[in-house]
């Protein structure tokens, strides 16, 4: 490095330091001292390695950068003001207020925020996803580069990332990781022991270049060199010093998410230099090969699979047709937690294999590597056991605050799935997903909605979770049927009901069984298949109330609290209906092993307690009425 670029970058990451204490100061709030650790690795990175188009964000050759230890916001909005995207008015005086774009982490609001972060150990899984789209099926020369701290390494998700990152030979992905030695309470778990660092790091099959994060010219060498590597993932393990650049504060305990009162910051940034106006331009993105080799095609044709009134089929199955024949669509792509046989996504596998992911037991990963190819435009579909899901919750989560459109394919749901027993149960994610911000929850009862979902899916926005089940029910709709979101289906209806019932998925089913029965006994009961459980068809259900006196049960494989019940009562809490009288039938104990009918009996959701429930909503409850 020459010296007129050190001393640019001298002034650069001295603005930096400037900036972030401003800010932070001015708001009251924030982490300066996480930030200033940091400047002079933003700061060569800015000048000399960062290809991006700041008034084209959605450029699809630019650079990714993630700020993964999202807390260091001050550092990144500092950097917008230094390349001229972000003014000095906004960036001091509306940095964390109410209703500005300048959180106090940063979210996609922001265009040059690929995805939101604060949640550790998640920036360099979601970097993962950006780094695969852009080697495997961009075929671009973008470079992926994700700034992580030191107390986040504790995550296992960090760690997930660097495994796949390897597996899958991502050189165009480099984590930069800012080793300040202090966490939130005191000493990070490793604090300053590098050669630690570097264990881990090659245990996991990644390059490691240790640096001292303050010596300009070694931050240039090691980002040159992290670029030039073709195959490798590289993690820079930068030494640094929290709060450098503030004497009074370096290497501090207990600063951590602290503002520096007026009068200190005015020391601080006296000795700093004071504010400056230093505007960078970063180099232009590489130019030679500008177009993802994948032309997305969402008007291709799509045959999905049909089939006949009374066949039984699984809706797992049924996905696995309907994904496979998504592969037309050349945007779509699939990634699969090790179960790809049981979830049946190998099926896509089989047909279009370049666009297959498979993740391994890795699920936040697998959530993570989806959101990446969301950021890149993709359409990802990623599936597993349903309950696995709850292990990458939080990635779900910060997916929804993200809001990027994913597609999440949960199958061995409830009780149905027998013997295996309840840790392979999801009772729980009904209610997980039904709270995610911008979320849809579909839950099919048969193949033919199970397909025509899947398609559907593919062109809705949000975190959208299809729920399939394990066994084979029978086909019920014809293959016309539509299957819109927000809506239901009805059965059996007419204007003497004096009950519906509500099901979805495997209690749709029981709940047509007990119709039956219900017939026979004299009562008329309507039939509502919930396959749309978020957002549910309020319509369908006020209606139902209004006809049937607001006697409902409502039916579902899945613990009480959150789940189809809930939807249903919140759905008519304000409604124009008769007072309402409902039946909750739902698993209300820690289920066993046994067979699937066995198990649907035991919790109280089989047809034969549906029809109990019925006939003492309609006033038939006794055997001789």
């Amino acid at each position: 490095m020459h010296e007129e670029h050190l001393a640019i970058n001298r002034r650069l990451a001295a603005q930096l330091r400037v900036d972030s204490i401003r800010c932070s100061t001015s708001a009251g709030s924030g982490h300066p001292t996480s930030s200033l650790s940091a400047a002079d690795l933003m700061a060569v990175l800015l000048t000399g390695h960062l290809r991006y188009n700041w008034d084209q964000p959605d450029s699809p050759v630019n650079d990714h950068l993630i700020f993964s230890k999202g807390h260091a916001s001050p550092l990144l909005y500092s950097m917008y003001r230094a390349v001229g995207v972000v003014d000095e008015d906004e960036l001091i005086n509306t940095y964390r207020r109410l209703g500005a774009r300048l959180a106090g982490h940063p979210t996609p609001t922001i265009p040059w925020v690929d995805v939101a972060t604060g949640s550790l150990g998640q920036g360099l899984p979601d970097a993962v996803g950006i780094a695969l789209a852009g080697k495997y099926l961009d075929k671009l020369p973008f470079h992926v580069w994700v700034l992580c701290g030191d107390s986040e390494t504790a995550e296992g998700s960090i760690w997930e990332a660097l495994d796949k990152a390897s597996y899958y030979q991502l050189g165009n992905l480099t984590a930069i990781v800012d080793i300040n030695r202090l966490g939130q309470r005191g000493p990070t778990e490793l604090q300053w022991d590098v050669q630690r660092y570097v264990a881990r790091v090659e245990a996991f099959g990644a390059r490691a270049i240790v640096i001292d994060g303050h010596d300009l010219a070694a931050i240039d060498t090691a980002l040159r060199q992290a670029r030039s590597d073709t195959d490798t993932p590289t993690v820079i393990l930068a030494r640094t010093i929290k709060a450098k650049g503030v004497t009074e504060l370096e290497d501090k305990n207990g600063w951590h998410g602290l503002a520096l009162p007026p009068e200190m910051a005015e020391r601080a940034i006296s000795a700093l230099g004071g504010p400056t106006h230093l505007v960078i331009k970063t180099l232009s993105p590489t130019q030679g090969h500008a177009v993802p080799a994948i032309k997305a095609n969402p008007g291709a044709a799509v045959v999905l699979p049909s089939y006949e009134l009374g066949e039984k089929v699984a809706t797992r199955v049924a996905f696995g047709a309907a994904i496979a024949a998504l592969a037309a669509r050349p945007e779509v792509v699939v990634l699969d937690g090790e179960v790809g046989n049981s979830t049946h996504a190998e099926e896509f596998a089989k047909v279009c294999p370049e666009r297959y992911f498979e993740m391994f037991i890795a699920e936040q990963q697998l959530v993570a590597s989806a959101v990446g190819f969301a950021v890149r435009g993709y359409v990802p579909f990623a599936s597993t056991f349903a309950v696995f899901f709850s292990r990458a919750f939080d990635f779900i989560r910060m997916a929804g605050i993200s809001q990027v459109n994913i597609r999440l394919v949960g199958s061995h749901a409830g009780v149905e799935i027998g013997e295996d027993g309840p840790s392979q149960m999801a009772l729980e994610d009904l209610a997980a997903l039904r709270a995610v911000y911008g979320s849809v929850i579909l839950y099919p009862a048969d193949a033919t909605c199970a397909a025509k979902l899947t398609l559907t899916m593919a062109d809705t926005e949000g975190i959208v979770y299809l729920r399939t089940t394990r066994g084979a029910y029978p086909v019920i709709y014809p293959a016309a049927e539509a299957f819109p979101i927000g809506g239901s289906k009805l059965h059996r209806a007419g204007p003497e009901d004096q009950v519906a019932l509500i099901g979805a998925g495997v209690t749709l089913h029981e709940c047509l069984s007990a119709a039956e029965e219900l017939a026979k006994l004299g009562i008329m009961a309507r039939v509502i298949d919930a396959y749309s459980v978020k957002p549910i068809d309020r319509a369908a259900l006020i209606e139902a109330c209004n006809v049937t006196g607001s006697r409902l049960v409502v039916v579902e494989d899945h613990y009480p609290e959150g789940g189809l019940g809930s939807a249903v009562l919140e759905a008519l809490a304000d409604a124009p209906v008769p007072a309402l009288r409902i039946a909750h039938l739902a698993v209300r104990g820690l289920p066993t092993s046994g067979k699937p009918s066995e198990l649907l009996d035991a919790a109280g959701i089989s047809s034969r307690h549906i029809v109990t429930a019925a006939r003492e909503l309609a006033g038939r409850g006794h055997s001789d009425d």
